[in-house]
């Protein structure tokens, strides 16, 4: 019969009463390390692998085969096109995972022939399927926070992948080859993969649009994102603020390089084919993660009567269907005349009163010319202005005469304030407003312009990656928030007790811990 235990291979007693009995042994170290802690990886992958060895040979076991990874030759720095067992192990690593299963690995194949023990070792390339812990979990939230619209270089990489099946299949292969033709395979690692590869980015936008996440669209410069990731390492490091996850490193090789690999060997010598194709591992690997679906992604689409945030904040008015284009004729009309408007007032070279003269007259001209013309011309009807187009409600002139004492007296409290010298917090806003308010009035022109086109694009965008935008938006505020604690921590007592009695917001008013300057 077949036993799966679940243990702690890191003590030897365990690993003896696990595999006393048996005849062969199917090796499969912990997949949820945490690579930031190096001392339980190291027991738990290396210190375990010995002492399943050490167990496997005192118990007479005959076969042991250890479920590796094909990330044990790769480091990172170069692609690798069609790799066969031929590769050598990286002298370094920059992912420690993939360093201490490359000393597992060889440990368990330095074993072979030792008392009577045959092993061989696995090299599945990038698993996924049901009960994945790694790779899906990871893109997806990553999705959930709006980083996967991005891709990593060209997007052209291609991959090899696994199913989770074809890798248990590959273990079975590869216990009755160990029986039956250890001659070719005792002692030696093999490549396993699904034989079908593919660009990264293809697959990762499978499974992504299969549960509901955007697929990536926007490419980003590897090297740039390498570079910013090392310096969030470095500074998590340095100064213990900007904590990422520390697979990432890992993943964005993997998402930036091609891996493919050569299976012939595992063909020919284990008897290895994928039972499962990568499309139906795909479907299957959707249906068990539909947990983790998206299930607000077309809410939107769902319910059109539910109004967006940027909707919200626009009033859901006529205002927010012209910028937020519901109409495409109406809004590039508006857009196209308020450009016109924009050329005639400020790129014309006229002053500001000529401009105002100039378009009154053409107003008028043009009013008075539309009025004198024949009700019918050529049989076309031409319609007539009514009076009421020139009105304006009654309504609209108490709320703007509202809206502007509203200002008034909001402006009287702010002086106020500022003459009574307490509130510092309302000094630095004045101070800060009417410093942009004097850069605005220096190029007004270049103001109004950059409005102009903000207004029309911006709050459309915004709708249309409300929930990208906003997890970025979340992520800079931590950032920004760890750096204020940072800067706290590090001001001098004086300069800390006035920024904390000044009422500024952000600034924590308790005593906070700082170095005693010289």
């Amino acid at each position: 019969g077949v036993r799966y235990r679940k243990l702690i291979a890191d003590e030897k007693i365990y690993a003896f009463a696990a595999v006393e009995g048996s005849s062969v042994v199917f090796y499969l170290d912990h997949v949820d390390l945490q690579s930031d802690d190096f001392y339980l990886c190291y027991t738990i992958i290396v210190q375990g692998a010995k002492n399943i060895i050490s167990a496997c040979r005192e118990s007479k076991v005959r076969r042991l085969i250890y479920n590796s990874s094909a990330d044990v030759v790769f480091d990172g720095s170069r692609d690798i096109i069609n790799g066969d067992e031929s590769l050598p192990y990286p002298c370094k690593f920059e992912h420690i995972l993939s360093d201490l299963k490359a000393q597992a690995e060889a440990l368990i194949l330095f074993a072979n022939n030792i008392d009577g023990l045959l092993t061989c070792a696995l090299r599945p390339c990038n698993v996924f399927g049901p009960g994945d812990t790694n790779l899906v979990p990871f893109f997806v939230s990553l999705a959930r926070s709006g980083l996967t619209k991005f891709i990593i270089g060209s997007g052209e990489n291609i991959s090899d992948f696994t199913y989770v099946e074809n890798v248990s299949h590959a273990h079975v292969c590869a216990e009755e080859a160990l029986d039956f033709r250890m001659a070719s395979v005792a002692g030696k690692a093999f490549f396993i993969s699904n034989l079908d590869p593919v660009r990264f980015w293809d697959f990762l936008s499978l499974i992504l649009e299969g549960l509901g996440y955007q697929r990536p669209l926007i490419k980003l410069p590897a090297r740039m994102v390498w570079q910013i990731i090392l310096f969030i390492k470095w500074a998590h490091r340095k100064w213990g603020f900007l904590k990422g996850n520390p697979c990432v490193l890992h993943y964005v090789q993997l998402a930036a390089c091609s891996r493919t690999f050569n299976c012939s060997a595992a063909q020919k010598h284990v008897g290895y084919s994928p039972g499962v194709s990568l499309e139906e591992g795909v479907s299957l690997t959707i249906r068990s993660f539909s947990h983790m679906s998206n299930d607000m992604s077309f809410s939107r689409y769902c319910n059109c009567d539910e109004p967006s945030k940027v909707e919200k904040l626009l009033g859901s008015g006529k205002v927010a269907d012209i910028l937020l284009w519901r109409d495409e004729k109406k809004s590039f009309t508006c857009f196209l005349a308020l450009v016109l408007l924009f050329n005639w007032f400020f790129l014309s070279g006229r002053t500001f009163a000529v401009s105002v003269a100039k378009l009154l007259l053409l107003l008028s001209i043009t009013l008075f010319g539309y009025g004198v013309l024949p009700k019918n011309i050529f049989g076309f009807t031409v319609k007539r202005l009514s009076m009421s187009y020139f009105e304006i409600p009654e309504v609209i002139v108490k709320d703007s005469v509202t809206a502007i004492v509203h200002l008034w007296n909001r402006g009287f409290h702010c002086i106020r304030s500022l003459a009574q010298g307490q509130d510092w917090k309302i000094f630095f806003k004045v101070a800060a407003s009417v410093y942009f308010l004097k850069l605005s009035l220096q190029s007004l022109a270049m103001t109004i312009g950059i409005a102009l086109a903000f207004a029309f694009t911006a709050f459309f965008v915004y709708e249309q990656y409300e929930s990208e935008i906003d997890g970025l938006a979340k992520l800079l505020y931590s950032c920004v928030k760890e750096l204020m604690g940072l800067l706290k921590r590090n001001l001098p007592p004086s300069v800390a007790s006035v920024l904390c009695n000044s009422k500024i917001p952000h600034l924590d008013k308790r005593p906070a811990a700082v170095r005693h300057w010289k």
